[in-house]
């Protein structure tokens, strides 16, 4: 009998808010994707964009005050699809990206405040 198996989609998180890129990799898990990677930096994200594993992305725009761009061009140019995740409004967004989804870094503030208050640790 021959098995076939079928990877979870594994997408690559570029998030520089901690609590945020936390809340991204635990969404994407209950979603049932894996992630290829979570990274906070455009260094760090660099080599992956370019040669990683991954099905798609979730880029946040505005990195540490770099803008993500240039590796959202990395990105597309492998055809591999990508949201945006911003705190600024999505007509922030440059011209050429004007079909790309954005998420808003406001609602998943309010999971991350959510989520915390379901996981208090008990105190004492």
């Amino acid at each position: 009998m021959t098995g076939t198996s079928t990877a979870a989609p594994r997408v690559l998180v570029v998030e520089d808010e901690y609590l945020i890129r936390m809340l991204l990799e635990d969404m994407l898990d209950e979603l049932g994707y894996g992630v290829a990677a979570a990274v906070g930096t455009i260094s760090e994200a660099r080599k992956i964009a370019a040669d990683g594993e991954f099905s798609a992305a979730i880029l946040d725009v505005n990195l540490n005050g770099e803008f993500i761009y240039p590796l959202a061009d990395v990105v597309a140019s492998r055809g591999v699809p990508f949201v945006f995740v911003t705190g600024y409004s999505a007509d922030g967004i440059e011209p050429r990206f004007a079909r790309v989804p954005v998420l808003q870094n406001q609602v998943l503030s309010l999971r991350v405040i959510s989520n915390g208050r379901r996981r208090r640790l008990p105190s004492g």
